[in-house]
């Protein structure tokens, strides 16, 4: 006589989980949120005393073949905060505030601490982001993964009035960019990492500028949302870009009004040594750095001229490095 369990499913296993997640999903908590786990959904009362015409914006991401090096490197934390990361910056470009976050685990046996692990830093992003934790589904499917293997999807919800909505439709010639720093190579471009990573042959504890290969691809992306709520409240933000997949050369031109384009001055800000190594191990050119990676520059906002010390400063207040690395130019003039 077979049952579930004997299929590969532990249903016992996925009870525990959710019993030993619970705490630190509550600790994300807001005050709108009104279910806890468990329930078929996440009831979430948006408190329209905060918003006078509010639009909703969504987000979903996963982390990439990131994956591969977390699970390699058991580093299973920082890949939820990865997760986190890449739906909430998404949103925050468009000046909106994530509400909360749902996510999606899949795997072929679910091991119990791998998993809390992973939720755990997805918490932690929640934290970071301000935005509630409110579920999520961890699908134990044998036959798909093999055992040890996962998957992580992302899934966040936003809110902004829509007379405060960055669209980039006030950008104008002239305006000047200011890029925020990253923390590295954040979630992309790891298919060519580890290829990188390969053909080297080096070992993932050589040292590169006083830390071990393997921590300055760990590193968690940056989430960027309160300093840039701050931000957009304080001064006159035009234009926010998420610097992801398609680096600098493709994200930018993605919230730039038709007639304008960037003129970028790369030498403005110091790469950090991991982006150096890669294009030596790996033989990359300069055009195809800039077009896979965020090369140091994980936002890019764009606003008036004038305004940029005070930008530099209240970014400076929310523990972020900015530099001012291109202007607004006509199109067709870069």
């Amino acid at each position: 006589m077979l049952t579930y369990k004997d299929s590969g499913v532990d249903i016992d296993a996925g009870n525990r989980l959710v019993k030993r997640i619970a705490d630190r999903c509550a600790a994300t908590h807001r005050p709108e949120v009104l279910t806890g786990l468990g329930g078929f959904g996440g009831l979430f009362q948006l408190d329209l005393s905060r918003f006078n015409n509010p639009v909703l914006v969504s987000g979903t991401d996963g982390v990439g073949t990131k994956l591969l090096l977390a699970r390699a490197l058991q580093q299973h934390a920082s890949i939820g905060i990865d997760l986190v990361a890449m739906c909430v910056n998404d949103i925050v470009v468009s000046g909106a505030e994530p509400l909360f976050f749902l996510d999606y685990f899949a795997t072929g046996v679910l091991d119990e601490a791998q998993a809390a692990s992973v939720i755990e830093g997805i918490a932690t992003g929640c934290e970071q982001a301000g935005c509630a934790l409110i579920g999520g589904e961890t699908a134990e499917m044998p036959g798909v993964y093999a055992a040890g293997d996962y998957d992580l999807a992302g899934f966040s919800v936003g809110c902004v009035d829509r007379d405060k909505l960055v669209d980039g439709s006030r950008v104008r010639v002239g305006d000047t960019l200011v890029g925020i720093r990253s923390s590295g190579p954040h979630s992309n471009g790891y298919s060519l990492i580890r290829a990188v990573v390969e053909q080297s042959g080096q070992a993932l504890d050589t040292l590169i500028d006083g830390h071990s290969l393997a921590d300055a691809l760990m590193a968690p992306t940056r989430i960027y949302v309160k300093p840039l709520l701050a931000l957009c409240a304080a001064l006159d933000v035009h234009a926010i870009a998420h610097i992801t997949g398609g680096g600098l050369t493709e994200n930018i031109p993605r919230v730039l009004p038709a007639g304008t384009a960037v003129d970028i001055d790369y030498a403005s800000w110091s790469r950090p040594a991991i982006f150096d190594w890669l294009a030596q191990h790996g033989d990359i050119a300069e055009a195809e750095m800039r077009r896979t990676f965020n090369c140091g520059i994980g936002m890019v906002i764009a606003m008036p001229p004038q305004q940029v010390d005070d930008a530099l400063a209240l970014l400076h207040e929310h523990g972020e490095q900015a530099v001012p690395i291109g202007t607004i130019v006509a199109d067709g003039s870069a």
